[in-house]
């Protein structure tokens, strides 16, 4: 790890000295990145996506010396333990993080942390689904991993079944620690293109997860399981003109019926995973390309420029507009 980011991580910042004489918690978020009404109906402070402003993901070094109150959010979060130990209470479950311990949160996820000492440095990666391709989904899917269900367990309606968290813990000549700390030097020392550097980090990180951990079961995928595998590989590839229509006549069933199945198997329609796909290309396109958005909407295969602005909005709480000024900024 870079030196420069590890003496940063270190160090007692003025707040932290707060909580150190105090031994309280000292609010660290502006109030925009709290919901104030999701809060009040969950009883527990929700936090949003204000931290997706001008960036896809979100890293911080979490505050120590105080308890951190109980919360929820409305994205995905990591909380990687790069030196000492911590103790998290997730859904009244009490773990307890190592160095090299990974703690993988699902949205809506309630969780606390108990007061860090001096030598404790947590570090908290913040992510939407957004920033995960459909490609890189349907991977996971074919090697039957855990991290599949967990990732689109929040789309499905069945609660009950959800798992809120996945603790992958530290393992002997792990590739893990050295992804993680290229995740953090490139945050920290904010080099040229670091954003898309980090969205590539993030995929490779959860790819080794997927390689270095327990997988769902060992039986081999059924057919259904392989089928549904092979239209998110078509999607990733020829989203720009795909149909369900053209997929059913392929593989020789009725289009309600491969509807239905792919609901059932992904957990989302497959208009929501197609138009899915092309926000996240346009996306790239719009946060690496000076490409005009119209441009861009007939790159990705979207026609209806209303439907493409409203989508946008709702997937990325921001508009092309305003991501593409980020990034010129």
């Amino acid at each position: 790890m870079n030196a420069r980011v590890l003496n940063l991580l270190k160090s007692v910042t003025s707040l932290e000295l707060k909580q150190k004489k105090s031994h309280h918690f000292q609010e660290d978020l502006p109030a925009k990145a709290i919901n104030n009404s999701l809060s009040r109906q969950k009883n527990t402070r929700v936090l949003n996506n204000f931290f997706f402003r001008n960036r896809d993901i979100y890293i911080s070094k979490h505050n120590r010396f105080a308890d951190y109150p109980l919360h929820t959010h409305t994205f995905l979060e990591m909380n990687y333990m790069l030196h000492g130990s911590a103790t998290e209470i997730v859904d009244d479950k009490t773990l307890i993080l190592h160095a090299g311990d990974l703690l993988l949160l699902d949205v809506g996820s309630k969780h606390a942390i108990k007061a860090l000492s001096e030598d404790d440095i947590l570090i908290n990666i913040l992510f939407r689904e957004q920033t995960i391709s459909v490609n890189f989904l349907s991977d996971l899917r074919r090697n039957n991993s855990v991290l599949y269900d967990f990732l689109l367990s929040h789309t499905v309606s069945n609660k009950s079944a959800k798992v809120d968290y996945l603790l992958f813990q530290k393992k002997t000549g792990s590739e893990i620690k050295e992804t993680i700390e290229h995740i953090i030097d490139e945050y920290f020392l904010k080099k040229d293109f670091s954003n898309s550097i980090i969205k590539s980090y993030l995929s490779i990180l959860l790819t080794q997860l997927v390689r270095e951990y327990p997988l769902v079961n060992n039986e081999h995928a059924s057919k259904q399981q392989k089928l549904i595998t092979e239209i998110l590989k078509k999607v990733s590839t020829e989203y720009k003109s795909i149909t369900l229509n053209q997929l059913a006549q392929q593989y020789n069933y009725s289009e309600n019926y491969l509807s239905n199945l792919f609901k059932q198997g992904v957990g989302k329609t497959f208009s929501d995973i197609l138009t899915q796909e092309r926000l996240i290309q346009a996306h790239n396109l719009i946060s690496s390309t000076t490409m005009p958005i119209t441009i861009i909407m007939e790159q990705v295969g979207i026609s209806n420029k209303t439907f493409f602005y409203k989508k946008y909005k709702q997937f990325y709480h921001s508009t092309p507009g305003k991501d593409r000024k980020s990034v010129e900024s």
